[in-house]
């Protein structure tokens, strides 16, 4: 089956408030990746765990972000698993430093539930995979 066997689906993904996660996705991985390797480069000693879990969030948004932005069901899938992958981190990350803050020594993009970045992080996977839910519920009917 090709990749965009549903085009109007296909398109409605990248359209609208679809655009706008893109946006906000490409921005979050951008930062995340750009401080996650920053720190890992100069400060890996002081916070390894936590340098680490901003990296793996950045790439979590990157492929998020492409998943959002490319037509099909794939990309949904991709997208769908990226947002659920995230959400679960954010969850996890954001429990633990709440109520074990020796575990992460230092912030992660996830501590504190995103609270360093306005609960965005909490907000955007929640976001997303309303999304992709909704327009695959569009693709089947």
């Amino acid at each position: 089956m090709p990749e965009t066997s549903a085009p109007t689906a296909a398109k409605t993904l990248r359209t609208g408030p679809g655009r706008l996660l893109v946006a906000v996705y490409g921005v979050f991985a951008l930062a995340a990746t750009a401080r996650g390797s920053y720190q890992l480069a100069t400060r890996f000693d002081e916070a390894p765990a936590a340098y680490s879990l901003s990296l793996f969030a950045g790439i979590v948004y990157l492929v998020a972000a492409v998943g959002l932005a490319r037509a099909g069901r794939t990309s949904r899938r991709v997208a769908l698993v990226s947002c659920a992958v995230e959400m679960a981190g954010v969850l996890v990350v954001g429990t633990a430093s709440v109520f074990w803050p020796s575990v992460f020594p230092e912030d992660t993009v996830w501590s504190g539930f995103g609270s360093g970045y306005l609960f965005i992080p909490l907000v955007l996977p929640a976001l997303g995979l309303w999304w992709v839910l909704r327009v695959h519920r569009m693709d089947r009917d």
